[in-house]
């Protein structure tokens, strides 16, 4: 029968080395990770699987593996970790409410159009509150959501396990040269991109999805010419007459050097609200809540691309949820 203790410091040091290898895959990328030697991260898994009475991991080769019982046991882990780490931050917010470390997660064309100008204002005002910015692409911003890497994520709606408030339209955006054949187009279909040759987002992109579901409907087998992951370096190739660039709304465009239009399929605009969202299941901070109802009236006045989204049909107005507080 497996033998479960209390949970001391120690153990909680633990639990988080754990995690970091079941995450990372091994114990090198681990202990540099959480700023440990290789060794001593080995020590704490050896003492975590001493208290527990299971072995965690299996070699497999130089990769570590988990275990039936280290796979049952990680989910639990993450939830203990997220638990014990809300409770500090609820002392903390109780006791002082002005000081704290708040994790936002952001895609890069988020950071760049959203978050930098933001983060000026509003660091200023909150001095005391330290903003972390994490990077990845809006398909991977959930995963870090739920388990508790961020605080709050600048993703695409439409994920109900969260929380949220709406921030801006998100169209999905053809850039092309100035010189381009279609370039007087108010709004583009995604059908006049059917021989066109096209620059794209790579996996991992949230648009890139939505591209393709649209192509599916306009039943489009789309010309791909390049893939990657920097909307900017497909917009300076778009810029010099190499190929279409698809890329969301929120990108920032430089002026004068490419035209931008709006993508509909069969007259519908292409694309989803972008939100800042939350897990319901974890205490957010006061400051957490500062940060999301500032950020919602900072883009009532203004968002990217405003000017060029505006020219297409409305992009349907989701409910929010767990707005209440």
């Amino acid at each position: 029968m497996m033998r479960y203790s209390y949970i001391s410091d120690v153990n909680l040091r633990n639990l988080r080395t754990f995690v970091a290898i079941a995450d990372g895959g091994g114990v090198t990328s681990a202990a540099t990770r959480l700023n440990m030697t290789q060794p001593t991260a080995s020590r704490q898994i050896d003492a975590l699987e001493n208290e527990l009475g299971v072995s965690l991991f299996t070699r497999i080769g130089r990769r570590l593996r988990l275990t039936s019982e280290g796979e049952d046991l990680l989910q639990r882990s993450r939830r203990l970790l997220a638990d014990a780490e809300s409770l500090g931050e609820r002392a903390r917010a109780l006791k002082r409410g002005q000081t704290g470390t708040l994790r936002v997660g952001a895609a890069p064309q988020a950071i760049e159009s959203i978050v930098a100008d933001f983060l000026v204002r509003y660091r200023r005002r909150h001095p005391g509150i330290d903003i972390r910015i994490v990077e990845d692409g809006g398909a991977r911003l959930p995963t870090r959501l739920e388990r508790g890497d961020i605080h709050l994520a600048i993703m695409p709606e439409g994920d109900k396990r969260f929380g949220g408030r709406l921030l801006c339209p998100n169209h999905l955006l053809a850039v092309m040269s100035k010189a381009h054949p279609l370039n007087r187009r108010r709004v583009l279909d995604i059908k006049e991109l059917e021989d066109q040759p096209l620059l794209l987002l790579s996996r991992g992109f949230a648009s890139r999805e939505w591209f393709y579901a649209a192509c599916q409907v306009a039943h489009m087998r789309p010309q791909v010419l390049l893939e990657g992951t920097v909307p900017q370096a497909l917009i300076a190739l778009a810029a010099n007459g190499y190929g279409i660039a698809i890329v969301p709304a929120g990108v920032l465009l430089p002026r004068g050097k490419v035209i931008a239009m709006p993508l509909v399929c069969r007259g519908a605009p292409i694309g989803r609200w972008r939100m800042v969202a939350w897990s319901e299941e974890r205490f957010l901070p006061p400051y957490a809540h500062w940060f999301v109802d500032e950020l919602v009236t900072h883009l009532r006045r203004n968002y990217p691309n405003r000017e060029i989204t505006r020219r297409a049909p409305p992009l349907p107005r989701p409910k929010e949820r767990g707005t209440d507080g």
